[in-house]
């Protein structure tokens, strides 16, 4: 009686493998194409590039704000903030700083070097964790942690000799463009770390941290923009061309849904799987960069691709096996926290 139990059981989790990878790959790879679309692709007759990268940071989180937001009065859940203020404005701060580095960056390198550049945040991840959570890692995670840089490192510092990409700004792997990758790792390193803190410090809802996160952020980049007198530079941009209204409105869309997709996918597989999709997401948007955009790769960026891709799925797996056979039905509890993306 049991038997017609057991592949129901395996077609609901199927259907739920293929929504969570499907929402995860489009929502992300259409925010990669579309981020360097708009910092890099010229608009309009007079060939103009769009310069604010707050205004990306702020139209985002107000997206996210509303959303997160609507979702907790849907769920009758309190507005109340669970933690001190200041600490949702520290992981705000570093959000701010960490994808402002990373629109900021793809002014200077081509969105495949920050792609496979942001495969190396295991090593900020592991310095935060050591220095925050007091965590240990395994010889193994160290090494494997050296292998990604080292393939990063390799791809970075051996680019094509000739970029035929149209949209190319002329300023490729430039020192300016690497130090902004560097930052961007710190803070990511940070702000996944501090949001792995504060999980663990209250009983918190994850719409709960979003919400005052982005909400902080919102102010924050408000107030950056008034500041540095690009709103109404950035507003006037926008007005004038429709097709870049148009580019940021899907921006703020999908980096909004992708939070979904990541939070659905963690709570019904775990991180373990989430990383594994992360990683094949980074390796599909790199060749659909190259291909849309005209990236030419040496044949060195295809052996640091390769090293670093082959040690993300290594350890992957390595870390699921002992999971698998301490817990077969194990999902998501005995991970640290997982490298969210920064849209």
């Amino acid at each position: 009686m049991a038997e017609p139990i057991l592949p129901a059981s395996k077609e609901n989790k199927l259907l739920k493998g293929v929504f969570a990878v499907s929402g995860i790959m489009t929502t992300l790879v259409v925010y990669g194409v579309l981020q360097e679309k708009i910092m890099r692709v010229p608009y309009g007759a007079n060939k103009e590039f769009f310069k604010y990268s707050l205004f990306l940071v702020f139209c985002n989180r107000i997206t996210t704000s509303a959303v997160s937001a609507g979702a907790l009065l849907a769920s009758k859940k309190a507005l109340d903030p669970v933690a001190p203020i200041y600490k949702y404005g520290l992981i705000s701060i570093s959000n701010i700083l960490t994808t402002t580095c990373q629109y900021e960056a793809l002014k200077y390198v081509s969105f495949p070097v920050q792609t496979l550049a942001k495969c190396a945040k295991m090593i900020p991840v592991m310095v935060w964790g050591t220095l925050i959570m007091q965590k240990r890692y395994k010889g193994q995670d160290y090494f494997l942690a050296f292998l990604v840089t080292l393939g990063c490192s390799i791809f970075i510092l051996y680019p094509a000799a000739s970029d035929i990409s149209p949209y190319s700004r002329g300023r490729e792997n430039t020192v300016w463009g690497v130090s902004l990758m560097i930052g961007y790792l710190g803070f990511d390193g940070f702000t996944s770390t501090f949001q792995d803190k504060l999980f663990k410090g209250y009983d918190m809802e994850i719409h709960n941290q979003i919400f005052y996160t982005t909400l902080c952020s919102c102010i924050l980049s408000l107030t950056g923009l008034v500041l540095q007198g690009h709103l109404l530079l950035a507003t006037d941009f926008v007005y004038r061309h429709s097709d870049c209204f148009f580019d940021i409105a899907l921006l703020s869309t999908v980096a909004t849904a992708s939070q979904f997709f990541i939070s659905y996918t963690i709570r019904t597989f775990g991180a373990l799987t989430f990383a594994t999709i992360m990683t094949t997401r980074q390796l599909v948007s790199i060749f659909l960069s190259c291909v849309w955009f005209g990236h030419p790769l040496s044949w060195e960026q295809w052996i640091g691709a390769v090293v670093v891709f082959g040690s993300l799925y290594a350890r992957s797996f390595l870390k699921n096996l002992p999971q698998k056979l301490a817990d077969p039905e194990h999902t998501q509890n005995g991970t640290s926290s997982p490298a969210k993306e920064s849209p």
